[in-house]
């Protein structure tokens, strides 16, 4: 798994390639809990070069969203990969994230 950094207007983006999955889920677990310390509190987390997705990263996902909504900030998953974004449906995570096609301010 790869992780990028990037800002788009006021969201701090981290772009998620390769898979997560029990092994590579700490790293970007990790990656959201540095951002929040540093006080950025609009985090997107960009799946769309996601290759593959397992349950415990959907829970860093989950992870995420509380940790931010917590601290009075917010959480995006951008996803335009289909098989992350059917996974993010089937599991009904759709409609517990918030799932854009980008980052608003792209």
């Amino acid at each position: 798994m790869g992780l990028g950094l990037s800002t788009v207007g006021e969201y701090a983006v981290i772009s998620v390639t390769g898979e997560i999955d029990m092994y590579t889920a700490p790293q970007l677990r990790e990656a959201v809990r540095q951002l929040s310390a540093e006080g950025r509190m609009r985090v997107a987390i960009d799946l769309t070069p996601t290759e593959f997705c397992d349950s415990t990263g959907l829970g860093v996902l989950i992870g995420a969203r509380r940790r931010l909504s917590d601290a009075g900030g917010s959480l995006i998953v951008v996803c335009q990969n289909p098989r992350i974004r059917k996974l993010l449906d089937l599991t009904g995570l759709d409609k517990v994230l918030d799932v854009r096609e980008a980052v608003p301010g792209e």
